[in-house]
């Protein structure tokens, strides 16, 4: 269907499977941040981490290159759909090259377990337990070379520790979720 729509624009971009669940995982990122600031409050995002979910699948699902474009994006799309829907940037301008530097690597180290994933759902757990420390260290970094201190940067962060721990428990359930999904669908009753 999406073939034909762009055929009659004349434009030989073929979508893959990968390039449209890459970017349904960017909206995804982009909306449930809108719906955990609805129910949690302005906070909510800092303690909850929800854009990070949506990356972190991708990484795991699509590899390295396409996890660390939806990494990437996906605060970027958030602070473009927040600034539509509700008038505010989510992330803040402030903080949005430093989350975009954060996600991106989250996306491309979590892809880095794919292939590993992909013969065993196990994988996910260690990728995304890699893919946090690696985001975060390289936040730290990037914000302490800006200027930040390194106390409030940590302080900051440990606001997003129960949603870290989320991560680690559901991506990776997920994950084997859908691996189990792809597998019945797959077999020939």
């Amino acid at each position: 269907m999406l073939e034909n729509v762009l055929s009659k624009f004349q434009t030989k971009t073929k979508i893959t499977i990968k390039s449209a669940i890459g970017i349904a995982l960017v909206a995804l990122s982009a909306f449930l941040p809108l719906l955990i600031h609805a129910f949690a409050g302005s906070s909510g995002g800092l303690i909850w981490l929800p854009m990070y979910f949506p990356v972190l699948i991708g990484g795991c699902l699509l590899g390295s290159v396409y996890g660390g474009i939806v990494g990437a994006l996906s605060p970027v799309a958030s602070y473009f759909i927040s600034n539509l829907c509700l008038g505010t940037n989510m992330p803040t301008i402030n903080s949005l090259p430093f989350m975009v530097v954060e996600l991106a690597v989250f996306g491309a180290v979590s892809g880095l377990f794919s292939k590993k994933i992909a013969m065993n759902c196990l994988y996910a757990f260690p990728a995304v337990l890699v893919a946090q420390l690696s985001g975060r260290v390289f936040n730290i970094i990037l914000r302490v070379i800006f200027g930040s201190s390194i106390s409030t940067v940590l302080s900051t962060m440990q606001l997003g520790i129960i949603g870290m721990y989320l991560q680690i428990i559901l991506v990776p359930l997920l994950i084997i979720g859908l691996s189990k999904l792809i597998s019945k669908e797959g077999k020939v009753e």
